[in-house]
């Protein structure tokens, strides 16, 4: 079998660009040619398994739309005992490797998904396609991808979906991922570690949550006052790197940032933050990071291309169903209504959806709810000449606070509206309080530094943020207007008593990851969601018994 490595070594690099990222050059209704065939490929797979015959309630559909007909919609527990106890006999195809991801505690503490031989391979060509993407200017442009990249190593381990697929990435161009021993160090330490490698060995690329990626930014301009001498001794190269760094921001009248120490080739990135921190990892690295929507469940979902617009679905890995967001709040409501899904070229611009996805090439999970919802934003991109639909990630499904007079709000929203406002905060999070007949939301921050910060005056910040938000989101259904009022305008049915801010202790998230830590947790588990925590979390947050401030007080800012 042909890997992309190969079509890079042998310099066959159109052939290399068609087999990873041809698929953005296909029609709607070639895609969903290539869905529908791969999909009765799975069904019987399916049909020939245990696991398969039991979650498609022993149906045996012949069609696409007989499969859609007959076989329920199904979440994680309808895999229990076969998954979370790797029972490799039921499966429909023997699994190359196994990956995790966070499960909900008191039901099982972490989910594991099988990945097929030929479901891996494929997956590689996607991962492959995102580098491409990331490194490319225009369609076809791969004269910068070379062997032997630096790509620093900012993923969890190999039983990790974001371990499997940096190890794929790894395997489809054979880069060199810092630091080159990574044995037993555990996750801080091997990002320190790779740091300090990349220093002396350069640094071409790496991915991570945006928010991570601003962090670390952020804690290079902290230079430190003793440089470490041994090590610099050690290493001159780094030496070197880090005098061109500080002359270069010497120049230009700021502190060092990471775009003064590397030339920056690719940085993928993605999760709820891409809008948040988008801007600023480029501003500190100098590179704007690729967005990519994928998970545990089926790999590689969707990825920006080129021009760092709305992302383009992959039609080879998983099959796409979506449910519109009425029938998804049909089935809030009531959980044993089934709501119906529709199919990529059924999709409408500017609507929310649920994504299911039925896994291809052997794979387990079928017609499985993720918990994501997307949004559409576009039938196709127009800039790029990619006749397809094109996404955004909006959110957690299962993770939405529906206040009447803000509307419902994602983590997306929330953490946009909050960063808006330039207060400096650690972390946050939040949930929906009720007290009597009064809702509202009620947002715990742990702030940077104390001085001239108060609840109140943040709780109207924040509101009037979420208002502003609102002519990009469209999130607030109950906003009651004649459709000539601009975003603006809207702002201002925002009621600034519908948000109130308790700051927590500073220290409170590191004191909190420490403690699950301690604890034994897994790595899914040690930080606090943020949106809709336990009351277990915010007790260990010390936010249990902070008195919630109203914005009554104090005037609009």
């Amino acid at each position: 079998m042909v890997r992309p490595i190969d079509l890079l070594r042998q310099g066959r690099r159109d052939e290399l660009w068609q087999m990873c990222c041809g698929f953005i050059d296909l029609s709607i209704e070639q895609f969903m040619a290539i869905q529908k065939r791969l999909l009765l490929e799975q069904i019987e797979l399916l049909t020939n398994s245990r696991l398969g015959q039991k979650v498609m309630w022993w149906a045996t559909p012949s069609t696409v739309d007989e499969f859609r007909q007959r076989v329920p919609l199904t979440t994680y527990a309808d895999y229990c005992p076969e998954l979370p106890e790797r029972r490799e006999s039921v499966l429909p195809a023997k699994p190359a490797r196994w990956i995790k991801t966070s499960g909900y505690s008191g039901t099982y503490e972490v989910k594991w998904v099988p990945m097929s031989e030929r479901f891996t391979a494929e997956c590689e060509k996607a991962c492959a396609a995102c580098s491409l993407f990331a490194a490319s200017r225009y369609r076809g442009d791969i004269a910068h991808i070379k062997e032997h990249w630096k790509v620093l190593c900012t993923v969890g381990g190999p039983e990790y979906a974001s371990g499997a697929i940096g190890d794929l990435t790894k395997q489809a161009f054979n880069f060199d991922f810092l630091p080159s021993n990574a044995d037993g160090l555990n996750f801080v330490d091997k990002i320190k570690a790779g740091f300090a490698e990349a220093l002396y060995e350069g640094l071409d690329a790496f991915g991570g949550l945006p928010s991570v990626l601003v962090a670390v930014g952020e804690q290079m301009k902290e230079q430190p006052k003793k440089p470490d001498l041994a090590f610099l001794r050690a290493h001159p190269k780094a030496i070197l790197r880090l005098a061109k760094g500080l002359v270069r921001s010497k120049l230009a009248g700021r502190p060092m940032l990471p775009s003064d120490l590397w030339n920056i080739k690719v940085i993928y990135g993605g999760g709820t933050d891409s809008a948040v921190f988008t801007k600023k990892v480029e501003e500190m690295w100098g590179r704007r990071p690729l967005e990519l929507y994928g998970g545990t469940e089926g790999g590689i979902y969707a990825a920006q291309t080129w021009d760092y617009e709305g992302m383009t679905f992959v039609p080879n890995l998983n099959f796409f169903e979506f449910i519109p967001e009425d029938e998804h709040f049909k089935w809030q409501m009531d959980h044993s209504y089934e709501p119906e899904t529709v199919l990529l070229d059924e999709v409408k611009p500017g609507q929310n959806y649920e994504i299911v996805i039925t896994n291809l090439h052997g794979g387990a999970l079928v017609r499985f709810r993720v918990g994501d919802m997307i949004r559409i934003i576009s039938l196709r991109n127009e800039h790029s000449d990619i006749d397809l639909p094109q996404m955004v990630f909006y959110g957690r499904a299962d993770d939405v606070i529906d206040i009447a007079g803000l509307g419902r709000l994602t983590e997306r929203i929330i953490w946009e509206a909050i960063q808006n406002t330039g207060i400096p905060y650690v972390e946050w999070t939040a949930s929906k309080k009720v007290i009597g007949d009064r809702a509202f939301l009620q947002v715990y921050i742990e702030p940077r530094h104390r001085d001239g910060l108060r609840e109140a005056t943040m709780a109207t910040a924040i509101s009037r943020e979420l208002g502003r938000l609102e002519g990009k989101y469209h999130h607030n259904p109950y906003n009651i207007y004649d459709g000539e009022d601009s975003p603006a305008q809207l702002q201002h049915s925002v009621d600034s008593n519908l948000v109130e801010v308790a700051l927590l202790p500073q220290s409170a998230f590191a004191s909190y990851i420490a403690q699950r830590q301690a604890e034994g947790a897994d790595l899914g588990h040690l930080k606090p969601p943020h949106v809709n925590p336990s009351e277990k979390a915010l007790a260990l947050l010390g936010a249990q018994s902070l008195p919630a401030v109203s914005t009554s007080e104090v005037a609009a800012i």
